[in-house]
């Protein structure tokens, strides 16, 4: 089992978003986030609290346009930063998955870190927006994850009312499920998959 340390650094500069990332995968949950959407940060920070992944984000982004490049952009990187920090793979878990609830709603994330990228995301029609943040760019940050994370995601909300507690609790399901996937287990000799690869 690969005893390096599970970190890395990714920038991305375009035209519409320039992102810095650090990120430590074998961290305490601390973060510092400024993405200039404080409900974005907001979602963040309680990422990174829930995987125990410790973040160091910035993103200047076209804000003024919409939230999409920025909420995007945020997503690629995080998920191209975190397959860096995963190395090899040896040595994981390799599944997870959390329910977790926000008051009325009830979220569930499964993951699995197969180098196979997939998100199937499933809500009630009708899911309403946070005050200050549309719930479909909730959508576009899991797709932009799991693509660059290359890992098969799949998100099902099963009921709730408020917009703000449904996406609070996928973002919650969603790093409890990558804290069980990303972790080690000493039983696991090698990568965890019949192909020896992921």
């Amino acid at each position: 089992m690969s005893k390096n340390p599970r970190s890395a650094s990714q920038s991305r500069k375009t035209a519409e978003t320039d992102v810095h990332l650090n990120l430590d995968l074998d961290g305490s949950g601390i973060s510092k986030i400024e993405t200039e959407i404080p409900f974005f940060d907001h979602m963040l920070t309680l990422f990174s609290r829930h995987s125990l992944i410790d973040l160091e984000l910035k993103v200047r982004g076209d804000v003024e346009v919409d939230y999409h490049h920025t909420v995007e952009d945020s997503g690629i990187v995080l998920g191209e930063c975190l397959r860096e920090a995963l190395g090899d793979k040896q040595g994981i878990a390799r599944y997870g998955h959390a329910y977790v609830p926000m008051d009325e709603t009830l979220s569930r994330v499964v993951v699995d870190l197969s180098n196979r990228p997939c998100l199937e995301f499933r809500t009630p029609g009708g899911t309403p927006d946070a005050q200050n943040f549309p719930f479909s760019l909730v959508e576009e940050f899991f797709r932009a994850f799991a693509s660059n994370l290359r890992a098969n995601i799949h998100v099902e909300v099963f009921y709730g009312r408020d917009g703000h507690h449904i996406a609070e609790s996928t973002f919650k399901s969603l790093a409890r499920a990558l804290r069980a996937a990303a972790s080690r287990d000493s039983r696991v000799k090698g990568v965890p998959s019949t192909k020896e690869t992921l």
